[in-house]
């Protein structure tokens, strides 16, 4: 039977804010990308998705990101890599301490925004990525785009390298994603967005921008949390899914 995780971006707030419905989505995915305090969440929500996760069996995943909280960390930048390595350690091990308080432990890692976006064509800032993980835990699997530099050296150091699709970002005819910033990319239509799912975890293919059909090959299925009606959508998905007979659970 095939089999796919999906995933999501959760613990998206700061203090009073909060952006994602982190409990409600906790109830439909089965691993959780937290936000470690770097684009996004603070010390206190950190530790109450971590709780809400371990309660649920969903298991706990880094999304570490540039220091940009202004920018929720969809900017670009610059950064050395020796201090790109350090501080994607730091967030790994911040969020390790909510997730051990919780009886469970951080379990991958996934770049966030653009620096996700980044580490797939810039090797420096990829290794960067990796120096990290392997700095706070050299056990971690990296979660990341297909043929995405950074799947790539997480390999070659011996880090399991998970590949990961979504279903409501566009894709280029190359398999990588349409810039935020172009239209149409990303996918509003709830229907299209189901539909998407069913074919990328069973054909391993979608339709590309420009309508080329292109292959996509994943083992986890990321459904963003920060858009309208995101768990009602996520729900549908999961629903589909077992319908078409592909069987949900996390990869790790």
């Amino acid at each position: 039977m095939t089999t796919i995780d999906l995933n999501a971006d959760l613990g998206e707030g700061f203090g009073r804010w909060r952006l994602t419905d982190d409990e409600q989505l906790l109830s439909v995915v089965t691993s959780a990308n937290v936000a470690c305090g770097f684009h996004a969440g603070d010390a206190a929500t950190m530790r109450r998705v971590c709780e809400q996760a371990a309660a649920r069996g969903v298991r706990i995943g880094a999304q570490v990101s540039y220091r940009d909280l202004a920018g929720f960390g969809r900017r670009a930048m610059d950064v050395p890599p020796t201090e790109l390595a350090a501080e994607v350690a730091y967030q790994i091990g911040a969020l390790e301490v909510f997730a051990r308080a919780a009886g469970t432990r951080v379990s991958y890692v996934k770049p966030h925004g653009a620096l996700y976006n980044r580490v797939v064509h810039d090797e420096e800032q990829a290794g960067a990525v990796v120096d990290g993980v392997l700095l706070a835990d050299a056990t971690l699997p990296v979660l990341g785009l297909p043929g995405s530099r950074l799947l790539d050296l997480a390999g070659k150091a011996g880090l399991p390298a998970v590949t990961e699709a979504f279903a409501d970002r566009a894709y280029t005819e190359r398999g990588t994603l349409v810039p935020r910033g172009e239209a149409g990319a990303v996918v509003t239509d709830p229907e299209s967005v189901v539909a998407r799912s069913v074919g990328l975890a069973r054909d391993g293919a979608v339709t590309s921008h420009s309508g080329a059909r292109i292959e996509v090959r994943a083992r986890s299925l990321c459904l963003h949390g920060d858009t309208p009606g995101a768990v009602e959508l996520a729900r549908r998905v999961r629903a589909r899914l077992t319908e078409a007979g592909v069987r949900v659970e996390a990869f790790v």
